[in-house]
């Protein structure tokens, strides 16, 4: 047989064009892996192993479990405490608690600091009932709803098992083979119905038996079944709250039954649970009550019955996608994704690199946030919203002196806007508990809240000293309302919204700070958070000053308002207690200089103005960073896992992107530590959560806005690209990041450079962008983009 030289080549076109095809879909498979995380086996423990799913109103922690699958939930608004509790619940507010302020002061003034903490943690300390074992008793917790046990009966030996969860289209499955039976599970929280949707399909010609049962921590629940809704009532003991659960029932072939409490199926192929929660608390002071959650379930229910599941699921995909899709992040290539999620962080731990896990976790803290946290729910809480107790550490609460504001670090550079609108709708409803609690601790103008805060209106300092005096939790809310209004332009929002809440956040500072010795303006007392003792002067307390001042002056600049206040603001700022470097060269915390170098306190709140202030800066105020850092250095590396988070952000602020990434990968180890550990805790489990420990939200948030810090900087005015980039990431790719002003940026480079830009902006305005020792301006239009090059020259 001859060939011609034409027709081999041909061939040989033919075949190239295959192979090209062939990769090119292997990479686009790759890639969409990169967004899953999968394990081999079931889950055994709900806090290390277990699987997230939600939609803002509800979490579910899912099992994977074969013989029984297991499915946590919680709604949102379950929560113990508050007046139903204790007819003497006031928020914790203490009557005429500010007669004692002056004798505090005093104390203070002449150095007796151990008889002022005295006086101040017997007067000044928030009020609730008791601290017992079982919680804090007034205050309460954040409580776990119930369960979803589904028993299928299985004949035959069990193969080919997979546990995913699919955080690109926010979907859980289960899949594995009985026999010659396949078995495939689907999970997913849908926010538009207010639903968390359980599917169980197998390809039995004969279909299979399952069994559902619901139970609960709570007690003397009423559990009928009526036009296939399972459904699960009661009241806190507690309190009294008022819930339900309703659950509608669907299965191809086969009948329902209901006996005893549990649901018994037969013989079907198709089973489907269609599950929503709600509670009779509606966050309005005082009382905090009066929702009619009985009806809102039905509308769910009724919502959800009209349409198929295939309808549900594909609204779900594209709900979800419209936020997650806006941010692509890739690192190195997908070949790791091929390996169970705990064998590669075991790998990673080990020291072996895997940069597309790193990509993975940065967009995992996205994934939490958009399921935690969307409009109309309530924010994110310590713990998302997933929780399986009645007595979570800490209550699961709202903790205002750093934690619920890393949690939302991330949302505005990530993309994800609309996910901070519960966290400022909660931040408006706390002004009216807030200014109670300034008026009788403080006697001030504005609003507060402390450390520690919960459902119904807890605004008043803790219950003890010095964890729980931190006034400054408001001001520090006001930088969240700031920074949304900075991405993304939205004058209206500052004006009917956000203005108003800043400036009496203001107010409270303008009254509360007293003139020191010298003549400037101190917070007295004080105490940085959560150690060191009673101070005349904390710079934490100092620096939020000085940037809700700062934030208010420049909201009254955009609005061309408040001339008056704006002046009053100015002289307030400019006569605070100016940061000073202290004997070892470190960023002093307190006024006093008494920071110890040994010192390696979780918190380091005085570095505030660092991040996520931006009162120091490496460009503008290159000693206080250079004092900053250390601070940092003397601190160490070592801390809880959402102190890690905060260090990785620190570190990029000083543009030292390796630092930042030895940090990320401290704050990414594996660890199976469940207890608690207040000092060098950190690292995530296997299903990715960070943990304190115990698991807590913040980490991965902190940990995810570090990573975006490391790429795109803009809050010295310049849209700084790759800052803090790491020598690890030597090749990569993001796209969908915002900066302030309004502009959508899109990175790429390569061997540890830049070779593409584009930045796009919502209004007609101008934009200095740097890269290196390059800086150009950018002339923008509405919607339009702008793409340079490596060395920032425009393409056209």
């Amino acid at each position: 047989m001859i060939l011609n030289r034409p027709f081999l080549l041909f061939c040989l076109a033919v075949v190239l064009f295959s192979c090209g095809k062939k990769q090119e879909k292997k990479a686009l498979e790759e890639s969409k892996n990169i967004d899953k995380i999968w394990y081999n086996q079931p889950a055994t423990s709900w806090m290390t192993e277990a699987l997230p799913i939600g939609n803002g109103y509800m979490g579910a922690m899912f099992f994977g479990g074969v013989d029984e699958e297991r499915i946590q939930f919680n709604e949102e608004t379950l929560w113990s405490g508050g007046k139903g509790e204790w007819d003497g619940y006031n928020g914790g507010n203490r009557e005429g608690a500010y007669k004692y302020l002056p004798e505090v002061r005093r104390l203070l003034n002449e150095g007796k600091f151990d008889e002022a903490h005295q006086l101040a943690n017997k007067e000044l300390s928030g009020v609730i009932k008791a601290s017992t074992k079982e919680g804090w008793v007034g205050f309460g917790a954040y409580q776990a709803f119930g369960d979803v046990y589904v028993k299928t009966d299985h004949q035959g030996e069990k193969k080919n098992y997979r546990r995913q969860l699919n955080i690109s289209d926010a979907i859980g499955s289960v899949d594995y083979e009985v026999g010659s039976v396949t078995y495939h599970c689907e999970y997913f929280a849908s926010y538009p119905k207010r639903t968390i949707v359980l599917r169980f399909e197998n390809n039995n010609p004969d279909g299979s038996d399952y069994e559902v049962r619901q139970t609960s921590l709570h007690k003397n629940l009423d559990v009928v079944f009526k036009d296939n809704q399972l459904i699960v009532s009661g009241n806190l003991a507690n309190n009294g709250m008022g819930f339900e659960s309703r659950m509608l029932v669907e299965s191809v072939g086969g009948e329902i039954n209901f006996s005893d409490g549990k649901l018994f199926v037969k013989a079907s192929k198709k089973l489907t649970l269609y599950l929503t929660a709600a509670t009779d608390y509606q966050n309005e002071y005082p009382s905090y009550t009066g929702r009619d959650y009985e009806a809102l379930n039905k509308k769910s229910i009724a919502s959800v019955k009209s349409a198929s599941y295939s309808d549900l699921l594909n609204e779900h995909k594209r709900d979800y996608s419209s936020l997650y899709s806006r941010v692509n992040f890739q690192l190195g290539n997908a070949k790791n994704d091929a390996i169970p999620t705990d064998e590669r962080l075991k790998a990673y731990a080990s020291g072996k690199p895997d940069p597309s896990l790193e990509a993975l976790y940065f967009q995992y803290g996205r994934y939490l946030m958009i399921s935690s946290s969307r409009p109309g729910t309530l924010p994110a809480n310590l713990q998302g919203k997933w929780n399986n107790k009645t007595n979570p550490p800490w209550a699961s609460d709202y903790h205002a002196n750093i934690n619920i504001q890393m949690i939302y670090w991330p949302v505005e550079v990530t993309n994800l806007s609309e996910c901070h609108l519960p966290l400022i709708e909660y931040i408006d409803k706390l002004r009216d508990p807030g200014r109670k609690t300034a008026q009788e601790f403080f006697n001030t103008r504005g609003w507060v809240v402390n450390t520690m805060n919960n459902t119904f209106g807890f605004t008043a300092p803790g219950w003890s000293f010095p964890w729980g005096f931190f006034p400054g939790g408001a001001a520090w809310y006001g930088r969240h309302i700031w920074e949304h209004y900075d991405f993304t332009g939205d004058k209206d929002f500052l004006q009917n919204k956000g203005y108003p809440i800043m400036k009496e956040a203001a107010l409270f500072w303008l009254d509360y700070l007293t003139k020191d010795q010298e003549g400037h303006l101190v917070s007295s007392p004080s105490y940085s958070p959560e150690q060191g003792g009673i101070s005349t002067g904390a710079y934490m307390d100092i620096e939020i000053a000085w940037d809700i001042f700062n934030n208010c002056i420049k909201a009254c600049e955009v609005l061309d308002t408040d001339d008056a206040f704006k002046q009053q603001l100015i002289g307030a700022r400019d006569n605070l207690l100016p940061l000073r470097i202290g004997k070892w060269g470190q960023l002093q915390e307190w006024k006093e200089d008494r920071d110890d170098p040994d010192n390696k306190h979780r918190h380091v709140s005085h570095l505030y103005a660092l991040h996520p202030g931006n009162q120091i800066s490496v460009a503008d105020t290159p000693e206080l960073a250079e004092a900053a850092k250390v601070s940092l250095k003397g601190r160490g590396d070592d801390g809880t896992g959402w102190s890690i988070a905060w260090k990785i952000n620190f570190w990029s602020r000083l543009l030292d992107g390796n630092h930042a990434y030895k940090l990320l990968k401290r704050a990414m180890q594996l660890t199976s530590d469940d207890g608690v550990n207040m000092m060098d805790g950190g690292g995530v489990y296997t299903n990715l959560f960070s943990t304190h420990p115990p698991f807590q939200l913040d980490g991965n948030m902190g940990a995810t806005a570090g990573m975006a810090e490391m790429l795109v900087q803009s809050h010295t005015g310049t849209i700084h690209i790759l800052p803090a980039l790491p020598d690890a990431w030597l090749s990569g790719k993001i796209t969908g990041l915002k900066a302030r002003g309004g502009f959508t940026v899109d990175i790429e480079w390569e061997n540890g450079k830049l070779i593409n830009l584009l930045v796009t902006s919502a209004y007609d305005t101008k934009a200095m962008i740097k890269y290196g020792v390059n800086m150009v301006e950018g002339n923008f239009s509405k919607g339009k983009s702008i793409q340079f090059d490596g060395s920032l020259k425009i393409i056209e």
